[in-house]
C-alpha cells in the first residue's frame, strides 16, 4: 500500500477542483456524476516554514520541500459497495491509499446537481446524510471483506484444529470488535484494539481503519469561520468520531493557485480573512495522519526537507538520503530547528552546547537539522 492520500466523495461535492488546487494541475471537474472515472494522481509540495527558515540562514542554491501524494477518486453513491456507479473500481482506488479525505459539500448552488442515492435524481445538501451514505458503503465494502476472510478462517480452524484456533485468536477478538460498528455504519477504526488485533486485521486492509479527515468545501461568502451551519454539522460528526476537520473553499483555492507571486498571493489571502491557504492546512494534516514526520539538511548547496516515519531511528534516516548512509552509519550530528531560531547560527548553537552527537539507536525528532558521518 502507497503512501497516497485518497480524496473520496459523492459525485459533484468538489473533489477535482481541490485536486486541481492541490496540484496546480488540470482534473476533470465537470457538473455530472463519475466525471472522473480513472484515479488522477498528483505530487504536492509541502509547505513548511521551518524550511523557509532554514534556508534564510544558508541561503541554498536549492531548496527542495518534502511531498504529499493525492489521489482524486471518482464519487461514490449509495450502492458502491454492490458496484452501483463503478463502485467496485472505485472502492479498490480506496483502497490502495493510506489516508482518506473525505469531501463534503458545504455549499448551496442550483447550477451543480448534488446526488447521493441515484445518479440521475438531484438531493438536497445535506452534509450528515451525505457522511452516513459514503461511510455505510465503506462499511458494507468492509463487511464483506471480513465475510470472505472469515469462510477462509472457519475451513482452517476446521482442518487445522485447536492449534489453529489460537493462532487465530487474535483476528477473531478484532473482528468482534469491528463487525457490531460496520453493522452500524460506523468504522473499524473506532475499535479499541491492541496491537495484536491490529496486527491480525492489517492484511485485509480494511477501508474504514484508515486514518480519515474531513474536507468542507463552502463557497466564497463563508470563509469567514462560523458563518457556515453546514460545516458545524461536520464538525459534530468528526468529533464524534474523533476525526480531524479541514475547511476549504475550492472555488478561491482554484483561483488562488492560478496566481504565482508570493505578495499577490498574501494580498489574495488578506482580502478575505485567511492568513494561510486551506490546501496548506490540507496538505500538513494529511502528513501528519500518515505517520509522517520531517527532519532537515542544510547548506550552502541545498536545504531539504525529507520524510520518515515518526519512530524511525537516525541509521533509517540517513538510509533515506542513501542506503550507503544506514549501512556504514556511524553517528548524527544534531539540533532543532528551534534551537537554529534562539541561537541564529550552528557556531552559536555549539557555543550554547545544544549541538548533539546521536547514536544508532536515537529516535529522530520531527524537525530535526541532522548530519550525519557514515563509512561504507
Amino acid at each position: 500500500m502507497s503512501l497516497d492520500c485518497g480524496i473520496v466523495g459523492l459525485p459533484n461535492v468538489g473533489k477535482s477542483t481541490i485536486f486541481s488546487a492541490l496540484t496546480a494541475a488540470p482534473a476533470a471537474a465537470e457538473n455530472f456524476p463519475f466525471c472522473t472515472i480513472d484515479p488522477n494522481i498528483g505530487i504536492v509540495d509541502l509547505p513548511d516554514e521551518r524550511l523557509d527558515f532554514i534556508a534564510g540562514v544558508f541561503q541554498p542554491k536549492k531548496k527542495t520541500p518534502a511531498t504529499v501524494r493525492f489521489v482524486d477518486i471518482a464519487g461514490l453513491i449509495k450502492g458502491a459497495s454492490q458496484g452501483e456507479g463503478l463502485g467496485n473500481q472505485f472502492l479498490a482506488n480506496i483502497r490502495e491509499t493510506s489516508v482518506i479525505a473525505q469531501v463534503v459539500r458545504c455549499f448551496e448552488n442550483p447550477d451543480i446537481m448534488h446526488v447521493r442515492d441515484n445518479a440521475n435524481t438531484s438531493a438536497p445538501i445535506d452534509p450528515e446524510s451525505d457522511i452516513l451514505t459514503i461511510n455505510m458503503e465503506l462499511a458494507l465494502a468492509d463487511l464483506e471483506t471480513i465475510r470472505k476472510r472469515q469462510e477462509k478462517v472457519t475451513k482452517a480452524i476446521r482442518a487445522m484444529g485447536k492449534d489453529e484456533e489460537k493462532k487465530l485468536a487474535a483476528w477473531t477478538s478484532a473482528v468482534a470488535k469491528i463487525r457490531p460498528l460496520l453493522e452500524d455504519g460506523k468504522s473499524a477504526r473506532q475499535a479499541a484494539l491492541t496491537d495484536e488485533e491490529k496486527n491480525a486485521v492489517y492484511d485485509m486492509h480494511l477501508l474504514t481503519i484508515k486514518p480519515q479527515l474531513y474536507v468542507c468545501n463552502i463557497d466564497e461568502d463563508s470563509i469567514e469561520p462560523g458563518t457556515n451551519e453546514y460545516v458545524e454539522v461536520v464538525k459534530r460528526i468528526a468529533a464524534e468520531e474523533k476525526s480531524d476537520v479541514v475547511v476549504i473553499c475550492g472555488k478561491f483555492e482554484a483561483d488562488l493557485s492560478e496566481i504565482t507571486e508570493d505578495a499577490d498571493r498574501r494580498e489574495f489571502m488578506d482580502s478575505v480573512g485567511l492568513k494561510e491557504s486551506g490546501l496548506s492546512v490540507l496538505a500538513r494534516r494529511t502528513y501528519h495522519l500518515m505517520g509522517l514526520r520531517t527532519f532537515f539538511t542544510g547548506g550552502p548547496d541545498e536545504c531539504r526537507a525529507w520524510t520518515i516515519h515518526a519512530g524511525d531511528t537516525a541509521p533509517k534516516a540517513a538510509g533515506v538520503i542513501h542506503t550507503d548512509f544506514e549501512k556504514g552509519f556511524i553517528k548524527a550530528e544534531a539540533y532543532t530547528i528551534d534551537d537554529l531560531k534562539k541561537y541564529g547560527s550552528e557556531a552559536k548553537i555549539r557555543e550554547a552546547g545544544k549541538y548533539r552527537i546521536e547514536g544508532k539507536d536515537y529516535i529522530v525528532q520531527d524537525g530535526d537539522v541532522l548530519f550525519f558521518k557514515f563509512n561504507v
